[in-house]
């Protein structure tokens, strides 16, 4: 028993089980801020930031220590760059140390309370990411492959 056990949990820590795990971690990580970041944009346009964004930032997001029209542009862009790069598996430890970073701007600045159970999920799947990497089936494994002897 303990025989079959090792066999199988060898088997789901290999390479592509482990890889298509890193990808649904990307995903979900990305999702959770993309839609984040469309909620930022007037409806309708490639980049457009509303109104309602800025008003928010200068208003309800106000703890964050940086102007407030600067901050919702920095989020905004964020928002929208990361997730993408998570997706294609680009700079994958980039990517998630940067949605780190705002989780952590998020739960002392703006929301406190959303330790649990929001911002520590966000906090567990950019970990992950951050320590394993993208796995295979993302753009930094060839790139990684070219630079690396």
């Amino acid at each position: 028993m303990i025989a079959l056990y090792d066999r199988l949990t060898g088997w789901v820590s290999s390479k592509v089980p482990e890889s298509i795990m890193l990808l649904f971690v990307r995903i979900a990580l990305a999702g959770i801020f993309w839609r984040s970041g469309q909620t930022k944009i007037e409806e309708g346009t490639w980049f457009t930031i509303s109104d309602t964004t800025y008003f928010l930032f200068s208003e309800e997001y106000n703890g964050v220590p940086l102007p407030s029209d600067f901050a919702a542009v920095m989020a905004t862009v964020s928002e929208h760059v990361f997730p993408i790069l998570l997706v294609l598996g680009l700079l994958t430890r980039l990517s998630a140390f940067a949605l780190l970073g705002m989780t952590v701007v998020i739960q002392i600045f703006v929301y406190p309370d959303a330790w649990w159970p929001v911002h520590s999920l966000w906090v567990a799947l950019a970990l992950v990411l951050i320590v394993r990497g993208g796995g295979f089936f993302s753009l930094d494994t060839p790139l990684l492959k070219r630079t690396r002897p």
